[in-house]
């Protein structure tokens, strides 16, 4: 049984890498609160440990990655996430970002399709801490439409076109956040503002890189 610790060296090194977040333009001090307050050493394979706080993705397994924590906090800041709001994530992989969004007290609701890393999650840490986060088990692209509609919705994988069954999911001011392939490489940062049943408005902003968004569940 891993012992879980936090000690005052990985506090630190939070405190190191809100610098460096803040030095590359983060600006919610409620995401960077987050940010510094969740261990994330406790979401990587403990052979991390030293590296954790390091602004970079690992591996996880399953051929997925931990997003690099500017990338969590990029997303998160373009969700604005309001205290209650009901947030739709595809992806949970290791529950890092699922975690940010609960600790900002959001009611989150994360779908896995690797059933590996979906049953990994069955043994969350943060279980009694985050009575607010969901798991499921299923394909992505068609969302959970018996949960909707939803006030945010956040893809944390390469998508190759925006999903449409995911837009129909959104409440009317709703926003999506979500990074799309892009014909030269790299994905697009997107934000989708639901703006009537039949209407959107995109933003664009900077390019990312996302392991892929796949159909289907695998397990």
């Amino acid at each position: 049984m891993r012992k879980y610790e936090d000690l005052y060296r990985h506090k630190g090194l939070r405190n190191q890498l809100i610098n460096v977040l803040r030095e590359k333009g983060i600006t919610d001090e409620d995401v960077l609160d987050a940010i510094n307050t969740i261990p994330r050493h406790y979401f990587l394979d403990s052979a991390f440990d030293q590296i954790a706080y390091e602004d970079r993705a690992f591996p996880i397994g399953e051929g997925q990655t931990i997003s690099q924590p500017y990338t969590v906090a990029y997303q998160t800041q373009l969700l604005q996430i309001k205290k209650l709001d009901k947030v739709l994530e595809i992806g949970t992989g290791s529950c890092y970002q699922a975690t940010v969004l609960a600790h900002l007290n959001a009611r989150v609701y994360t779908i896995e399709r690797q059933k590996k890393l979906y049953e990994q999650n069955k043994n969350y840490i943060f279980k009694n801490k985050y009575p607010n986060l969901k798991f499921f088990y299923g394909d992505g692209f068609e969302g959970l439409p018996t949960y909707g509609p939803f006030d945010k919705v956040i893809i944390t994988a390469a998508a190759p076109f925006i999903p449409p069954k995911l837009i129909a999911q959104m409440k009317v001011g709703g926003m999506m956040v979500i990074p799309v392939d892009e014909a030269n490489g790299g994905q697009r940062m997107l934000r989708i503002t639901k703006t009537g049943e039949n209407s959107c408005v995109e933003e664009s902003f900077e390019l990312f890189s996302f392991v892929p968004m796949l159909q289907g569940k695998n397990g």
